[in-house]
């Protein structure tokens, strides 16, 4: 079975290609114009194990706002397309996640039910010239168009960078455990509905 995809989008705020493969080995090709989003991606993919190709283009000189927010939708969207029925996958993981003083648990369950819990603080506005916000819009973007179901709360931490890497490594661990195939039912839908899509 091929698990990828890929997805384009273009509208009067971004145009964006989004190219997946989710049984990779990591490797990402991401050129958003976003320092700070080109650097979380790229680790999301590297620990994810999904390879990943992301291009995009946005009205960058109003703010990063739409940019960020649509390659989450795209990135969702993708996600959800390679992942078909959902068939033989383990569904569900969770994990802590530290980098330096910073710890953040995420948890995850592929359902089809979009839906994200954040319980992130950053003790500052902006890392470099990155709005810190726009880490929870991009999460919240993800979820809502992969139909996932995602938590996602930080411990503690003192180092907005460090808080925001700890959080895209964390979902990128628990979506590596999650999307891997369960040998227990390789042809099965791992839910007692038959249905894991909305």
């Amino acid at each position: 079975m091929t698990r990828r995809a890929v997805v384009n989008r273009k509208t009067s705020e971004t145009e964006i290609s989004v190219s997946l493969d989710i049984d990779g080995k990591g490797l990402s090709d991401v050129r958003t114009s976003i320092g700070f989003l080109d650097h979380m991606l790229e680790q999301l993919s590297r620990h994810s194990l999904i390879d990943m190709q992301v291009y995009a283009k946005g009205d960058l000189y109003i703010d990063d706002h739409h940019t960020v927010e649509d390659c989450g939708i795209l990135l969702g969207q993708a996600l959800s397309k390679a992942l078909g029925d959902r068939r033989g996958i383990t569904r569900y993981a969770s994990l802590d996640l530290v980098m330096n003083e910073s710890c953040t648990r995420a948890a995850i369950d592929i359902s089809g039910r979009p839906f994200l819990i954040w319980q992130v603080i950053f003790p500052t506005a902006k890392t470099g010239t990155f709005d810190t916000e726009l880490i929870h819009e991009f999460f919240q973007s993800f979820v809502q168009n992969a139909g996932i179901t995602l938590h996602v709360i930080n411990h503690y931490g003192v180092n907005s960078h460090h808080i925001a890497e700890t959080c895209f490594k964390a979902v990128a661990r628990v979506l590596r455990q999650a999307i891997a195939t369960d040998p227990w039912q390789m042809d099965i839908i791992p839910s007692t509905k038959g249905l894991l899509k909305g």
